[in-house]
């Protein structure tokens, strides 16, 4: 029998989070407010090590950059990258307790709707489904008004001037797309190179109900990838090309079928499933990652996004997914070609240079052609609008203008008829040394609080009616933990000598003397301690300790001195458990 609702795992680990100090809903003395939620103690070191974990897959491995950018952001960004525009979401308001709520997660959630079919749903086709399928307010009970659009980023002012719009940015890529030119020049202008932001973005969602899963104020992880679209090859495919990916395509979900196919990156890329080698790199990636985190590969998916659901910069989305108890398929990153279109958005509304210059192996000489405009013969005839003939004469294809002026004898441009008088066209021969493109952009991105709740979902198992959170160990928020096995005979004393030997190695310890040794190891099993470390009575004899494996709750036993050097291994995975020291009877 599945556990029932009050009692599935999102209820258990949320209850637990509260308790033992990894996460709670953040201004509980004032009631509280959705979407915000303060890390305690352990989480805030468990979402560090994840983090760590990350740089270490993503970053150091492959020689990126890291970068911190600003939170708040003007408008202008947000419009050029069309953020403005696009990010709204449909919301419907109860008539009775005023409460809002998202209404396309209220159809996939009362009506059984799947998201494929909520994407795309007008406002007046969503208000037409709900009053048929009667769904009501899940707080009171009461009815819907019409649905209305709703801009899911925070805005304010920069500044006393109330015309300075400013956004809190809902993701980290912006960041980096503006600081483009600068990168280049630090990347010694040289492409491939990749950007990776860790840093807090803000969504103003309407209805957040699902803890760490959907969140107002959250971490995001963004790598933005910079590569030449006429020389996309990534040198690090033939290392993966035959790992498998789970996918669910999106001409299987056209025909209304989750059907997963499993293939190897080399069958993606040979077929056209995934457009370039970057993504289907970046992927293997991220689901080797979450198996490092603790999700079988058997739990995770790469469903492709569809036309109405893909985000407005991208021509291929997929979204990587895992299977959580209460909600079933859940994104944890999203993997986007992004193509040119944020830098050239940029370039388009700031007026900036995002082309770079790529050299040719040798010159090549063509014909330039240039006209310029005869404005002794353009002013008398236009007056007014003779400097708008002529911007618009400097934006004019000369060929195509040449063409038609020889040809009709005249060329209507932009509702001017220009004549052949108006302008000269003149032929020069010159040398190309290279061309100037804008780089392409493959993008995986992370919510790094989504992380935090699958690692602690995977973790979390029952033992002999005892809870453990088995993390994998090189993210466990605490490494190990001391204990004296009594409190008396020189035992703490011994304790605390190893404890601070420990610590000064580097290692996050937790020393503890409270309560029977069997309570001691149960408490740090709760909490996801890999290791137990006992001093007993047989140390003070041989120098010797007991260590606890959380996990298998085996024992070994070794020299205290030989600790840092074996623990340092342990953790960085070179040694087992078993080779920590000489095995212990229990």
């Amino acid at each position: 029998m599945p556990p029932s609702r009050k009692q599935d795992k999102f209820t258990l680990i949320s209850e637990l989070a509260k308790r033992r100090g990894f996460f709670w809903p953040s201004f509980e003395i004032y009631g509280g407010v959705g979407g915000f939620v303060t890390y305690g103690p352990l989480g805030a070191l468990l979402k560090k090590r994840i983090e760590d974990k990350f740089r270490d897959f993503f970053i150091r491995k492959f020689g990126f950059f890291e970068i911190e950018s600003s939170v708040i952001m003007p408008g202008k960004v947000f419009e050029a990258s069309g953020h403005v525009d696009h990010f709204k979401e449909p919301m419907v308001e109860c008539l009775k307790c005023k409460r809002k709520f998202r209404a396309d997660h209220l159809l996939e959630e009362f009506s059984g709707m799947p998201s494929m079919e909520t994407e795309k749903l007008s406002l007046q086709e969503i208000k037409t489904k709900i009053k048929k399928d009667d769904i009501r307010c899940p707080d009171c009970g009461g009815e819907f008004g019409a649905p209305r659009h709703f801009l899911t980023m925070f805005t304010t002012t920069i500044g006393p001037y109330s015309d300075a719009v400013g956004y809190g940015r809902p993701e980290a890529a912006q960041g980096i797309f503006v600081e483009f030119k600068r990168l280049h020049e630090l990347s010694r202008e040289r492409l491939p190179f990749g950007v990776v932001q860790i840093g807090h973005a803000l969504r103003n969602e309407i209805s957040p109900r699902q803890g760490l899963i959907r969140l107002r104020e959250f971490t995001i992880i963004d790598l933005e990838f910079f590569f030449d679209p006429e020389n996309p090859d990534c040198p690090y495919i033939k290392d993966v090309e035959n790992e498998t990916l789970r996918l669910l395509l999106a001409e299987t979900r056209l025909r209304n079928s989750e059907e997963i196919v499993e293939f190897t990156v080399k069958e993606t890329l040979e077929n056209g499933y995934i457009k370039v080698d970057w993504q289907a790199f970046f992927m293997v990636l991220a689901k080797k990652f979450m198996v490092s985190l603790g999700v079988p590969p058997e739990k995770q998916r790469f469903i492709e996004k569809l036309d109405w659901e893909k985000a407005h910069y991208a021509i291929q989305s997929f979204d990587q997914e895992v299977y959580l108890d209460r909600w079933g398929w859940t994104e944890v990153s999203g993997h986007a070609y992004r193509t040119d279109y944020d830098l050239k958005q940029h370039m388009k509304f700031s007026g900036e240079e995002m082309r770079i210059f790529k050299p040719t192996e040798k010159p090549v000489e063509k014909e330039a052609i240039q006209v310029k405009p005869i404005r002794s013969k353009i002013g008398p005839i236009f007056k007014n609008d003779a400097e708008k003939v002529i911007e618009a004469l400097s934006k004019v294809d000369a060929k195509i203008l040449e063409e038609r002026l020889t040809r009709k004898g005249f060329y209507m441009l932009e509702g001017f008829k220009i004549l052949p008088e108006y302008v000269e066209i003149k032929r020069q021969k010159i040398v190309e040394h290279g061309k100037r493109f804008i780089p392409h952009v493959v993008e995986p991105s992370f919510g790094s609080d989504r992380l935090v709740y699958v690692t602690l979902e995977y973790a979390y198992r029952v033992k002999k009616n005892r809870v453990v959170l088995s993390f994998p160990r090189d993210v466990a928020p605490i490494q190990m933990g001391i204990y004296p096995l009594v409190s008396r005979d020189g035992l703490p004393e011994k304790a605390k000598e190893v404890y601070y030997m420990l610590l000064d190695e580097g290692f996050y310890v937790e020393y503890d003397e409270s309560g029977s040794i069997g309570r001691r190891y149960a408490r740090a099993d709760e909490i996801g301690v890999p290791l137990g470390i006992t001093i007993d009575y047989q140390t003070l004899e041989d120098g010797t300790v007991t260590i606890r494996d959380r996990d298998s709750w085996k024992q070994v036993r070794n020299k205290v001195q030989m600790l840092p050097e074996l623990l340092h291994k342990y953790f960085r995975y070179k040694l087992e458990f078993e080779e920590l020291g000489e095995p212990v009877k229990t």
